[in-house]
């Protein structure tokens, strides 16, 4: 089950700080990743072959991950397995907001790519339903599960890549 804020959705990600906007990229995750450094367990995603795993980086400085995703290509709509901010862009002391948007609006751009009108499906976390809700439009498909229809889906897309 997912459990990523969605802070902002912005095409760079932003120092929480002093406003500065930072071109990001989301690239194909090839190194290995400490797991002391992240909650989840990346480098058993990453050996996963029915997952793909990108992480979230600055064009400046594309060695710093601020965030990384996991996703599968399913028949009809990409799954987001999971999301998660580095652990400096986590909490109220984080660094860089839109790390999450970004990825996200990854996921639903995969998804157009692939033929599925931007679908994205997860599993939520029960406090955050309606967060999700909110702030990205993703609806209950039953249950804990979600998904990122069309309409906002490319929102999500044009927000994230006219911004700038």
């Amino acid at each position: 089950m997912l459990e990523f804020e969605i802070d902002k959705l912005t095409s760079s990600i932003e120092n929480a700080v002093t406003g500065e906007k930072f071109e990001t990229l989301v690239l194909p995750l090839q190194i290995a990743i400490k797991k002391k450094d992240w909650l989840f367990d990346w480098k058993a995603e990453s050996t996963n072959d029915e997952r793909l795993v990108y992480k979230l980086v600055t064009s400046q400085n594309p060695e710093i991950i601020h965030g990384l995703i996991s996703i599968s290509i399913n028949q009809d709509h990409v799954y987001m397995h999971l999301v998660e901010n580095a652990a400096f862009n986590k909490g109220v002391e984080k660094m860089y907001l839109g790390v999450a948007g970004n990825l996200i609006a990854f996921a639903c751009k995969l998804s157009f790519e692939n033929g599925f009108d931007g679908i994205v499906v997860f599993e939520s976390k029960t406090k955050l339903i309606t967060h999700y809700q909110l702030s990205i439009g993703a609806k209950i498909l039953a249950g804990n599960r979600m998904f990122i229809d069309v309409k906002e889906a490319l929102s999500l897309v044009k927000d994230i890549s006219n911004e700038n």
